[in-house]
C-alpha cells in the first residue's frame, strides 16, 4: 500500500469516526441536555466536513504521483 493510499484511507476512517462522535453526542444530548454535547456534535460535524475538503484536495493535488 503505497503512503498515498495509507493517507486517504487515514482520512476516510476519520470522516467515520468524526460521524459516530456526532451521533453519540447528539444522542447524550437528547437524554441529558447539555450544551457541551451539543458543540461537541456541531464541532465534530464541522471537522468532518474539513476532513472531507481535505480529503479532496489531497486526492485531486496527488492524482499524478
Amino acid at each position: 500500500m503505497s503512503l498515498r493510499a495509507f493517507h486517504l484511507l487515514f482520512i476516510a476512517l476519520s470522516v467515520v469516526l468524526t460521524v459516530f462522535f456526532a451521533v453519540w453526542a447528539a444522542g447524550q444530548y437528547q437524554t441529558k441536555h447539555e450544551a457541551s454535547f451539543a458543540l461537541a456534535g456541531v464541532v465534530s460535524l464541522a471537522c468532518g466536513v474539513g476532513l472531507t475538503i481535505y480529503g479532496t484536495v489531497f486526492q485531486r493535488k496527488t492524482r499524478r504521483l
